[in-house]
């Protein structure tokens, strides 16, 4: 019978601020970084953590700059979060490990998994935050829908500084074509995963970024843009077959 243990938590410095992770499973075992989303927090991931941990791999749930335990900073420049988790990975002494990102988390993983493609053995993306291509494309990223829904979840919660959300979803609202031109840079199988109608992230925009990427596949749940928490065995049931096998 597998014991389960709780998750180790502790802080990592990395260049420019403090990482706080939840590390759970052999650390000689298959690593897996887990990304949170806007407003949320390592812990979202708890579920995921554990069907890894039992299949036998080193699980490390960080905390995005800003949020939980992790460092308040300044600013919050977009590329910080990949940035972060690059020097995290570095300071674990993790050569490559498979990334699994909802939302903004997401986004942060895209960008290393492009950048950093051998840092990168397979990628989930659920939900990720993307940019427009350009100005004309931009309308179904910044409307008044996809405002309300990225900003719905700053009432009521607790744990993150309020301008690391407000100066994301700003970010994300501008046209970005580098971030699309890099997207066949990314070598990863990669599994993007789509809430279905009720979420504010476009699925025609999720299905033009699964085309972009050389070897990908997308999986539509219909549960809205937390798939992993409002479906998550359906979730488990996509993500651990192709995170293992």
């Amino acid at each position: 019978m597998t014991t389960s243990h709780p998750p180790r938590v502790r802080t990592v410095p990395v260049a420019g601020a403090t990482v706080s992770l939840r590390e759970s499973g052999d650390p000689a075992g298959p690593a897996a970084v887990l990304l949170h989303g806007g407003t949320s927090s390592a812990a979202t991931w708890d579920r995921l953590a554990t069907a890894l941990t039992a299949a036998g791999h080193h699980v490390i749930a960080a905390d995005l700059r800003g949020h939980g335990g992790s460092s308040r900073t300044r600013d919050y420049p977009l590329h910080g979060y990949s940035d972060d988790i690059h020097g995290l990975m570095d300071a674990l002494a993790i050569g490559s490990a498979a990334l699994v990102g909802h939302s903004l988390g997401g986004y942060a993983a895209s960008v290393l998994a492009a950048l950093e493609p051998e840092r990168v053995s397979r990628l989930v993306l659920e939900e990720p935050g993307m940019p427009a291509r350009d100005a004309e494309s931009s309308h179904g990223l910044s409307g008044p829908r996809f405002l309300v829904a990225a900003l719905a979840g700053l009432a009521g919660r607790r744990g993150y500084d309020r301008r690391a959300v407000t100066s994301a979803v700003r970010q994300l609202r501008r046209p970005d074509p580098g971030w699309w031109d890099r997207l066949p840079l990314i070598t990863a199988p990669t599994l993007l995963i789509s809430g279905g109608p009720a979420s504010h992230i476009p699925s025609r925009q999720l299905a033009e970024a699964a085309g972009s990427i050389p070897c990908s596949r997308i999986v539509t749940i219909a549960a809205g843009h937390r798939v992993h928490s409002r479906r998550p065995e359906q979730f488990l049931a996509a993500v651990m077959p192709f995170l293992t096998g």
